[in-house]
């Protein structure tokens, strides 16, 4: 299967770009409307399929400190025009990709294609509990166990290899936990519109302007799941379909909140409301890089500035009109500025 369940190739994008012609009639550019819409909805049928059955998705089951560069990237160029690589530029070809809070390794699926295609080597995980992991959600309460499949991962990893990791909203966690615990294994890790806190701060903190503080959040909020009894601490917490809607697929094509809306689980609370314990000889040394989501209304333009002002990375990219889910909203853009940013020496 590989990496054709991008959504249109190229001959089909010449064949709508030409053929689309006044000499076209009404009923061949219905055939043709139609087939776009069966072709893209074959691409999130496969793009799922491939979640399971393919070994590129891994899950189980289912600082520098400097002054930081700073670039802005629009989606300016077509879907179908890929990002000239040159892989000589490029030492660590590994992406490992993980995903936030109710997500999936499913949710990079445009990602994975782009990548591939330019000759890359992209993983996406399966956090502990999410995707197709069969772990009760429920019983994840910590986040070293919330992050296990990257831990497992990269103890697996050969003694000299190293990997790009990309951690996604609450994935930033999972990614700052993986820098302080194997710092050996990560060439550069990079922040897309995610929690990347400091020492000693929770990863829901990142997120109080618009949830409220963690305290109030665990007392009063509609969306928390008691999974071991009302009269028990919440076990995880999950936003209504209208609201994920709004906060997190505000410029996302239809269908791939279509598939969002089928495919997002639960989220564990433990991790979230757990402190980070970050030390400067290990998370302090890693290579972190930060990509902002300009139109985002989970994590705003306006937090992702505070996060980047008080814990400085390598350097700042922005992708403008995303919403919190650049790889369905913006994923050129979002591709442009990972091949980028590999390929900074």
């Amino acid at each position: 299967m590989g990496n054709r369940f991008i959504c249109m190739t190229k001959k089909e994008s010449k064949d709508v770009g030409s053929r689309g012609s006044k000499r076209m009639g009404r009923s061949q550019r219905k055939l043709v409307t139609v087939s776009e819409e069966e072709l893209h909805l074959q691409a999130l049928s496969m793009a799922l399929q491939q979640h399971q059955l393919s070994q590129r998705f891994e899950g189980s089951m289912s600082r520098r400190v400097g002054s930081s560069r700073r670039h802005a990237v629009s989606e300016s160029f077509s879907a179908n025009k890929q990002v000239p690589v040159n892989l000589e530029n490029i030492k660590i070809k590994k992406f490992v990709l993980i995903h936030g809070e109710g997500f999936g390794a499913w949710c990079w699926y445009k990602t994975v294609a782009l990548l591939e295609e330019a000759g890359l080597l992209p993983v996406a995980l399966d956090l502990t509990g999410s995707g197709i992991d069969l772990t009760d959600t429920n019983s994840v309460t910590t986040l070293a166990d919330y992050s296990k499949p990257l831990t497992v991962y990269l103890q697996n990893l050969p003694e000299d290899e190293q990997v790009i990791l990309v951690g996604h909203s609450i994935g930033g966690a999972c990614i700052s936990y993986a820098l302080e615990h194997y710092p050996q294994k990560i060439s550069k890790a990079i922040f897309l519109c995610a929690t990347m806190v400091s020492d000693g701060q929770k990863p829901f903190d990142v997120f109080s302007e618009e949830l409220g503080s963690a305290e109030r959040f665990m007392q009063e909020s509609k969306f928390l799941i008691h999974g071991n009894g009302k009269e028990k601490p919440p076990t995880g917490f999950m936003f209504e379909k209208e609201q994920m809607k709004g906060l997190y697929f505000n410029q996302s094509p239809a269908k791939d909140v279509a598939l969002a809306m089928v495919s997002m689980r639960h989220s564990p609370l433990g991790p979230i409301m757990e402190k980070m314990c970050l030390s400067a000889d290990k998370y302090g040394t890693g290579r972190r890089f930060y990509i902002q989501t300009l139109d985002d209304r989970a994590l705003s333009p306006d937090v992702q500035e505070k996060l980047v002002r008080e814990n400085p990375p390598e350097g700042v990219f922005k992708i403008k009109g995303s919403d919190h889910c650049p790889f369905f909203s913006k994923p050129q853009s979002l591709h442009k500025i990972l091949v980028e940013i590999a390929q900074i020496p």
